[in-house]
């Protein structure tokens, strides 16, 4: 049966949703030693790619990566050989590229693909150069993007592949700062009303904006709730999401 047909009962809405991997002051966001954790509790991952001034695909969050490294730069103006040897939140762990991500992981839990491209003019090279490496990757993903315009591209490309749109409220205490700046870009995304044209497969949505009439319209989307912290967030979101992206506890059903 085709995954798409079947999503309901597929990893999405019955695997746990580590966000940026298993992470703790040992094994810090986005780092091989949090994606080696969630495996061992068994948690699908969800991480963040970025692109490299030279065209590398990274795992990191943000592109200014002064807080996490110690090193005040953007990770857009840099090239491999200036992080390769950046530690994240001073462990052992560097910043790894999308390569390295896909190799540890192997398959052994499925992955939530965020990518980081906010730029609606400038889609394509980072998204190709993805699919270069998922074309012979053996597991189980899903591609997200708070941009629209990048799961329009996998729609019009890759459409066998699961898509899925990553929303929220856009309020300035929230992820998605880069969006603040522009009244109607915000009221675009938080209605999500270019879904018509993008298909996703599934809804990523705030938390805390959670129940809302943008999300309840689409009734046959599964939907993901971004990012909840303790068992108690969890508990008062199961009734209005399908699972949870969740970090700094370990959740139960």
């Amino acid at each position: 049966m085709n995954f798409r047909d079947n999503i309901r009962d597929s990893w999405l809405v019955n695997q746990f949703i580590a966000h940026k991997g298993l992470h703790d002051k040992t094994h810090p966001e986005n780092t091989l030693g949090a994606f080696s954790e969630a495996i061992k509790n068994n948690y699908a991952i969800e991480f963040d790619v970025q692109m490299l001034g030279d065209g590398t695909l990274v795992i990191c969050h943000d592109n200014k990566v002064s807080e996490l490294t110690g090193k005040d730069c953007y990770l857009s103006k840099m090239t491999y050989d200036d992080i390769k040897d950046l530690k994240v939140n001073k462990s052992q762990y560097g910043i790894p590229t999308f390569e390295e991500a896909l190799k540890c992981i192997d398959g052994q839990v499925p992955i939530l693909i965020d990518i980081k491209n906010t730029s609606p003019k400038k889609i394509g090279k980072m998204e190709n150069k993805i699919c270069e490496y998922l074309k012979d990757y053996k597991g189980l993903f899903a591609i997200t993007s708070s941009n629209p315009y990048v799961i329009l591209w996998f729609k019009n490309n890759k459409p066998e592949y699961i898509r899925g749109i990553t929303s929220s409220f856009y309020r300035n205490d929230m992820e998605g700062r880069q969006y603040t700046r522009s009244f109607i870009v915000r009221f675009v995304l938080k209605r999500m009303l270019l879904n018509k044209k993008i298909k996703p497969d599934f809804i990523s949505y705030h938390f805390n904006n959670l129940p809302n009439r943008f999300v309840s319209k689409y009734k046959n989307l599964p939907i993901l709730a971004w990012t909840i912290t303790n068992q108690d967030e969890y508990m008062q979101i199961v009734k209005h999401a399908d699972n949870i992206i969740f970090e700094n506890f370990k959740p139960k059903i």
